[in-house]
């Protein structure tokens, strides 16, 4: 007699285990549906961090000078919708002492939702300083080429994959805002 009383009992308890089970990944189901674009903040020190790992940069400046960017500093312009970078630069000409300063320039950010990376376009030179006026106004003039081959679509900040996984749902970048403490990122989910 204790077995038909369990028995019934063990296949309600059973049912109503499969149909919590059910019910909970419906409701999971339809959470991960009805979440929605969200916005993550990216501070200026992630950013920095991000910038660091790309330096020091060794270009050749037409084929002539040896040209080495080091120790980026980068600066927000939220009211430009801008960043700005201050670098180290040493230009070494051919037979000649290196000229040592810095290249201030700025530029545009973008999200690269394929790469999942932000990213530095429309760079211009701000100013050119290497302790040579003679230098300084001569290279004035392909500095901006130089910036433009170096830092266009630089990646400044590239997500962690898991950073854009929520409840289940990949996201991915779709755009940016310049703050005046980093970046606001919109997140949409992946289609």
């Amino acid at each position: 007699m204790n077995k038909l009383t369990h028995t019934p009992t063990g296949a309600r308890r059973k049912l109503l285990t499969l149909g919590a089970v059910v019910i909970g990944a419906s409701l999971l189901a339809s959470c991960s549906s009805l979440i929605g674009p969200r916005q993550v903040e990216i501070p200026l020190h992630k950013l920095q961090a991000g910038l660091d790992r790309r330096f020091p940069i060794n270009e050749r400046l037409l084929e002539l000078f040896d040209v080495q960017l080091t120790r980026p500093q980068l600066a927000l312009q939220p009211e430009q919708d801008r960043v700005a970078l201050n670098v180290d630069a040493s230009v070494a000409p051919p037979f000649a002492r290196a000229w040592t300063g810095s290249v201030a320039f700025s530029g545009r950010l973008y999200v690269d939702p394929g790469r999942a990376a932000v990213m530095m376009a429309e760079p211009r030179v701000e100013r050119l300083q290497l302790g040579n006026p003679e230098a300084e106004r001569r290279l004035t003039s392909v500095a901006n080429g130089l910036i433009d081959s170096v830092a266009r679509d630089l990646p400044v900040y590239t997500f962690d994959q898991n950073d854009l996984r929520y409840a289940g749902v990949q996201f991915v970048p779709t755009r940016i805002q310049t703050t005046r403490t980093g970046l606001l990122v919109s997140l949409e989910p992946a289609k």
